[in-house]
């Protein structure tokens, strides 16, 4: 933030971050083509923060996303293993730092690179996320959409992403208000600290999720062996979490996240801006099986929910509640399941998987299940 005060000709405000975050919620009453003035004694920065908001109100005129209706090309076929997958080279991500190892001895090393990324809903401001920032706008849909304050249906008319002053803003045809539910706040035990908002079980108990979707255990074997060997931040740097939307043995999409609710929301809204059906999908995720992670997959209508750590209480509670498959533990020749254990199909000898190898063995890889 500057610490230099100057006041903007269009809306007043001395605070830059405030006034440029401002002028981008309030950009529908201005003509989007008019060029933007900088302040009255106008500085670099002035200038720089107010052009780039500029280019970022103009070009989200061109964009127009439905959720309900967009889906591209890639998706119109069988989706390919990994259409997305992390992206350790991003140098974006990680960045590096000097330390000393155990005996003293300089070392240098990655560290995951985590940015606040604060969420407006039209003009309304929804919550700040502590965030890797490298899909901003699917971890907004879908934190929006897990959080019952979006529709799947729904007209979305443009998302901004502002990288300077660190805000995503949804827009919707429709008008918004989420006052009362937004006085109701939850933290969650997710890492980066996850908050949910109004009634955990909003739409819960209505899903009924489908009992002929069967998961064979040599799908399992190898989901667990592509996702650990694939290049990833994990790997790369670690302090990280993964959770991957998959069909039968295949992994399709990869995010990671410094929580694993953000992950999960990410896959959210690429499914949802891309049109992907939840019909005969599972989820893997690398961290705990809580109950907010067994909330999103009931939502989401994915019947399958697969973890290399372990459960929490009421996690396996709700996962019996909404006749969820959960799977936890699963790493090398190992599982344990203790819901929904009628979809596990056993078509493969265990004895014939390799146990883990001790590189791959992540932070849930071991009988401790704090992950």
């Amino acid at each position: 933030m500057l610490t230099h005060v100057r006041t903007c000709c269009y809306c007043g405000f001395k605070d830059y971050k405030s006034r440029s975050r401002t002028i981008i919620l309030d950009c529908a009453k201005y003509n989007r083509v008019k060029k933007w003035g900088a302040c009255n004694r106008a500085s670099e920065d002035c200038i720089r923060i107010l052009s780039n908001t500029n280019a970022t109100l103009n070009a989200s005129v061109k964009k127009h996303v439905s959720i309900a209706g967009r889906r591209s090309d890639a998706h119109i076929c069988a989706m390919n293993e990994f259409v997305l997958q992390p992206r350790p080279e991003d140098s974006r991500l990680t960045e590096n730092v000097s330390g000393i190892d155990h005996n003293g001895e300089p070392l240098d090393t990655k560290v995951v690179v985590e940015r606040p990324l604060t969420l407006f809903l039209n003009r309304q401001e929804i919550v700040t996320m502590m965030t890797i920032c490298d899909y901003p706008d699917y971890l907004a849909v879908g934190y929006l959409i897990n959080q019952n304050m979006l529709d799947p249906n729904e007209e979305i008319t443009g998302i901004d992403y502002e990288e300077d002053i660190e805000t995503v803003v949804v827009r919707t045809e429709a008008q918004t208000d989420f006052e009362d539910k937004l006085k109701r706040k939850t933290l969650t035990s997710g890492c980066a600290q996850g908050t949910v908002f109004g009634d955990l079980m909003e739409k819960f108990e209505d899903i009924t999720l489908p009992t002929e979707v069967k998961i064979r255990t040599s799908w399992i074997y190898e989901l667990t062996k592509k996702i650990n060997t694939v290049p990833s931040l994990y790997l790369q740097a670690g302090a990280i979490h993964g959770c991957v939307l998959c069909e039968q043995d295949r992994p399709l999409v990869y995010m990671e996240d410094v929580g694993r609710h953000n992950a999960i929301d990410k896959i959210a809204g690429y499914m949802a801006m891309h049109k992907i059906s939840p019909k005969g999908k599972s989820f893997y995720t690398t961290g705990r099986l809580t109950s907010e992670m067994v909330i999103k997959a009931v939502q989401m209508e994915i019947p399958i929910l697969i973890s290399r750590s372990g459960f929490t209480a009421w996690g396996v509670e709700l996962a019996k509640q909404a006749n969820l498959t959960l799977i936890g533990r699963a790493r090398g020749k190992r599982f344990v399941a203790l819901s929904g254990q009628e979809r596990i199909v056993y078509d493969y000898d265990p004895e014939q998987i390799d146990d883990e190898p001790e590189r791959l063995r992540r932070k849930g890889g071991s009988d401790n299940d704090a992950a």
